[in-house]
This record gives C-alpha cells, sequence and structure tokens, in this order.
C-alpha cells in the first residue's frame, strides 16, 4: 500500500518535466546568446561552462543521493507495516502483554529511518553547497575578466552593471534546475515500487479464447486434482468427486487436509498442477473468471469488512440491491433486529477490518451478503464457526432455505451442521478417504465415524 499511495509522485515528475523543465532550458540558451551578442564569445563560453559544470556536480552527486533516498524509502515502508501491523492486531498485543515490545520495535524501526533520513538532507544540503560554490566562482571569474577590461577601456562600468544584473538573473534557472533534478529523482525513487507493481504480471489469467457465462447448473466435478502450494508439500493428490447441480455437499477433515484448497481452486485462486475441475462439463480455466466468480457466492471463515457503513458492505456484493431486499438478506442471517439496535441502524460505520463488530456479527454480514447475491454456487468455508449454539441453529436454517436448488459445498468443523448433506467428503493429508452420507458414513466405522464419535464424547455433537 505504502508503494501506491506513493505513485502520485509520477504525476509532479510529469507536471514538471513538460511545464517547468522546458522553459528553464529556454532561459539557458537565450541567456549565453545574449552574452555572445552584447560581449563577446569569451564571456558566452564561460556562462556555458558554469552552466556546464553546475548541472555535471548535480548529476554526479544524484548517484550518491539516490541510494540514500531509496534506503530512506526503504525504512519508511518498514516503519509504516510495523504500525499498521500492530494496530491490526491489537488485540493480540494487548493478549501478550506485548506493548512494551512493539514499542521498542517501532522505536528501533524509527532509528533507523531517522539515520536514512538524516543522509539524504546531510546530502541535499552538500549538494546546494557545491552549486552556490560553483556558481559563485563563476561570477568571480567573470567580474575579475570585466574589471581587468574596464581598466583596459575595453568595457565600462555601465556594462559592468548590466552583466552583474543578468548573472543574478541566470542564478535562478541554474537554482531551479537542482531543484528540479532533485525533485525528479526523489520522485522517481519514490514511484519505483509502484513501477515494478505495475510490471507484474497476473499469476492467473483468462486464456485467449475463454467464454463468458451469464448462468449455470451448477454441476461441479474434480476429476485427478493434485495441487501443491509454490511447489511445496502437495496440498491436494488425486482428488476426484462430482457434485450435481442444486445438491450439498460437504467436506470435513483435520486441518490442513486441504479443505479450504479445494474451494480456492474452484474460485481459480489458484491453477491446479494435474487435473480438471470442471463447471456443468467446461473446464474452468476455459471460462472467465469475472462471469465464473459472479455464479459463485462465499462466505469466509474470517470475514473482512470495510471501514465504512453496514449498507456499504452488505450492498458491495450487489450494488444495485434495494434497501428491502437488504433488510430480507439480514433478516435470512439473523443480524437485521441487531443493526436497527444500533444508534445508526444499516448507517453505523464497522470500523477499520470491522473491528467495531463481534465476530459472530462480522459473519452473519457475510451470510447476508451471500445471500444477497443469491449466486447459482454457495461456497461455505466453516461460515457458522464464530457463533454460538443459538444462533447457530437460527443460521442453520436460513443456510438450508437459501441453499434449496444451489449447488452447495460447506466446509465444516462441527460435524451436527452437515448431517443433511447429500454428500460428505472425508480428507485426510490431501486425499480424499471417504465418501458418502451421514448414516452411511457411519456404519462404516472409520474415519469420519471416529471424528464423530470425538465430538460427540466432547458434547459438541447430539448422536
Amino acid at each position: 500500500m505504502s508503494a501506491l499511495s506513493k505513485g502520485g509522485a509520477l504525476n509532479t515528475f510529469l507536471d514538471g518535466f513538460a511545464f517547468q523543465l522546458f522553459p528553464m532550458v529556454a532561459d539557458l540558451w537565450i541567456a549565453a546568446g545574449y552574452f555572445f551578442f552584447m560581449f563577446d564569445a569569451f564571456y558566452s563560453l564561460m556562462v556555458i561552462a558554469v552552466t556546464w559544470f553546475y548541472l555535471f556536480i548535480t548529476i554526479y552527486m544524484a548517484k550518491y543521493r539516490g541510494r540514500a533516498r531509496r534506503e530512506m524509502v526503504k525504512r519508511e515502508r518498514e516503519m509504516e507495516a510495523a504500525k499498521t501491523d500492530a494496530l491490526l492486531s491489537y488485540e493480540t498485543v494487548q493478549h501478550s502483554g506485548a506493548l512494551s515490545m512493539e514499542v521498542s520495535r517501532y522505536e528501533r524501526l524509527i532509528s533507523h529511518f531517522q539515520k536514512a533520513e538524516y543522509s539524504v538532507f546531510f546530502s541535499l544540503n552538500l549538494l546546494n553547497s557545491v552549486q552556490n560554490g560553483v556558481f559563485t566562482l563563476g561570477i568571480l571569474l567573470v567580474c575579475y575578466l570585466n574589471a581587468y577590461q574596464i581598466s583596459t577601456d575595453m568595457q565600462n562600468v555601465a556594462m559592468f552593471v548590466t552583466l552583474l544584473t543578468y548573472l543574478a538573473q541566470l542564478q535562478a534557472p541554474l537554482n531551479f534546475f537542482g531543484s528540479f533534478y532533485t525533485q525528479v529523482q526523489n520522485n522517481l525513487v519514490d514511484a519505483e515500487r509502484m513501477l515494478e507493481l505495475f510490471n507484474e504480471k497476473p499469476s492467473i489469467t483468462d486464456s485467449e479464447d475463454a467464454v463468458n457465462i451469464n448462468t449455470c447448473d451448477g454441476k461441479i466435478s474434480f476429476s485427478n486434482v493434485s495441487f501443491a502450494y509454490d511447489g511445496q508439500h502437495p496440498a491436494l493428490q488425486n482428488v476426484s468427486f462430482d457434485v450435481p447441480p442444486g445438491t450439498s455437499v460437504a467436506i470435513v477433515g483435520e486441518s490442513g487436509s486441504g479443505k479450504s484448497t479445494i474451494l480456492k481452486l474452484l474460485f481459480r485462486f489458484y491453477d491446479i498442477a494435474d487435473g480438471q475441475i470442471k463447471l456443468d462439463g467446461l473446464d474452468i480455466r476455459e471460462i472467465s473468471m469475472e462471469s465464473l466468480r459472479s455464479q459463485i457466492g462465499v462466505v469466509p471463515q474470517d470475514t473482512i469488512l470495510f471501514n465504512d457503513t453496514l449498507m456499504y458492505n452488505l450492498l458491495y456484493s450487489k450494488p444495485e440491491a434495494s434497501k428491502e431486499e437488504v433488510f430480507e438478506a439480514c433478516r435470512s442471517a439473523s443480524i437485521h433486529d441487531k443493526i436497527l439496535d444500533f444508534p445508526n441502524g444499516y448507517l453505523t460505520t464497522v470500523g477499520e477490518r470491522g473491528l467495531k463488530l463481534s465476530g459472530g456479527e462480522r459473519q452473519r454480514i457475510a451470510i447476508a451478503r451471500a445471500f444477497l447475491r443469491s449466486p447459482r454456487i454457495l461456497l461455505l468455508d466453516e461460515a457458522t464457526a464464530s457463533l454460538d449454539s443459538e444462533t447457530e441453529r437460527q443460521i442453520q436454517g436460513s443456510l438450508e432455505k437459501v441453499s434449496a436448488g444451489r449447488t452447495t459445498i460447506t466446509i465444516a468443523h462441527r460435524l451436527s451442521t452437515i448431517t443433511k448433506a447429500d454428500q460428505i467428503i472425508v480428507l485426510q493429508r490431501g486425499r480424499i478417504v471417504e465418501k458418502g452420507g451421514h448414516q452411511e458414513l457411519l456404519a462404516r466405522a472409520g474415519v469420519y465415524a471416529q471424528m464423530w464419535n470425538k465430538q460427540t464424547e466432547a458434547g459438541h455433537e447430539s448422536p
């Protein structure tokens, strides 16, 4: 984000280059020509020599200043990143009693930034001193020459005064060039990271012949799908299953077994290494990502909200929705009455990342957004994990209602929430070890039955 915020420097650079640099160059050429015709070629040569040496010093020292500026920008990004992390993770900081540690870390980063900043300002002051020295030396040489010519009656005092006046006017464009070149260098250094981001190519792109779909039946098919994050340990290995249109599938398994990976692959956050994922018989890589995702509604495990009103966050999934549609979606998610209890109702600001709301309230907002979107395919990533038992029962009925007639894939930890699923898939270390209905899997006395028994004994489920 810091890199993007620095991107405005590029506009400043282009503006200065177009509307300030060209007039300055014209001033210098006019000055050189004036000295040539009003005095002699030697004066013009001295003006050109002073100008050249002034520009040479400016550009030569800019190499060091560029390194110093780049280091300062790097330290500033580190400082801003640490500040943002600490503010967003304030609960973890307080729970861990790590406030003093965060303060010390931030102070250390500020110290590094100040040292880098000192180098930048020191180099700037040094550059200005050298520039002024060069120009002063040039004036002294010109004055010495003109004084000699006056003493030999080659020039008069009036021309000497004229010479000093024009030399003083010459200093303005030279000083401007020094300031402008410094500003250009600073702007380019600030914009470097943003320009690098522009050159980044998306890892997931549409194929040249990708098709757009306006609707779908919702038939999903995974065929021998294998995937590993960044070439590391495989997250999925030869996973195959079919989801008929309008049916529900639940995916269960231990943490790290690949449950969420299946949803990410279906949504095309990543592309698979081997196998195929099809929607209505068409490989999802042959469908444009925009039209594919328009058919999918997601309730994530961790809901992130924008620092805006509840109404803004709810309408984010369907900006054209009416207020009544929003209210109905919130009633379905059992959050409408709670919102009305807030001082500003639907115009209540939720805070950074929704921190003014409880975890359960954020989750219900996410469910309401999915209801409002009314997609053909619904992906529920532990949608009720943050809710209490009573609210979970209320939400479960709403989820069943909104899922009716839609293809639904649910990831669940509480097995009691997926007993009515048409198909349950059990994952273990990235592989499917069991498939079937709830009663069928219990009868097999396999991995699913063991998970059910453990949760029953722990009081999480009712047989």
